[in-house]
């Protein structure tokens, strides 16, 4: 079993039904009523869905089930793709500081803006903010770019000034990526 929790909302005969087959399940299952539900913070919680009888405001992560007679076998199906669905956002988004990298469709984004990245420049932006210290030309050369070290190019400078002009242009920030006589680092702030 994982960590992933069905949250099953004042709504008993779904509860026994899912405590009867909760061995052949890959998620716990608990459940709770009107009272409780402002107690647990739910929403809160990134590894919860929440089954109700009709739409809890203020709740994001839920299947509401109002038409009946009901399929388990398709309920169950829905509730792993809901939680598919959750674990591969949850995977899709860097953490930049005030900033955002979404893989999958290559954005930087902030509360205001967005950028769209090439491939290589989002794959930069990863490299540099995954490391702990700054990153040498040489280094970007070899795990980015896939160039020998030993090669005299200004690729990665040539690249990294134009990132850096890109994102000064649309978040009018110029200290994003720093670069210093040990490389170039990403200020998360």
């Amino acid at each position: 079993m994982n960590n992933q929790i069905l949250v099953i909302y004042d709504f008993d005969i779904i509860y026994d039904i899912f405590k009867e087959i909760e061995d052949y399940l890959n998620f716990k299952i608990i459940k709770i009523n009107k009272n409780k539900i402002d107690d647990q913070n739910i929403n809160n919680q990134d590894n919860s869905l929440i089954i109700s009888k009709k739409k809890i405001n203020k709740i994001e992560n839920q299947i509401v089930i109002d038409k009946f007679p009901l399929e388990i076998k398709k309920l169950v199906e829905s509730i792993n793709i809901k939680f598919l669905k959750k674990i591969y956002n949850q995977q899709s988004e860097i953490n930049l500081g005030i900033y955002k990298l979404n893989l999958n469709s290559r954005k930087m984004f902030n509360e205001k803006n967005s950028l769209d990245l090439t491939e290589r420049e989002a794959n930069t932006i990863i490299f540099l903010s995954k490391s702990k210290k700054p990153v040498k030309i040489s280094q970007l050369q070899t795990e980015v770019w896939g160039h020998n070290s030993k090669l005299e190019t200004h690729t990665v400078e040539t690249h990294i000034y134009r990132l850096r002009k890109k994102i000064n242009k649309n978040f009018k920030d110029n200290n994003f990526i720093i670069s210093s006589k040990l490389g170039y680092s990403i200020l998360k702030k």
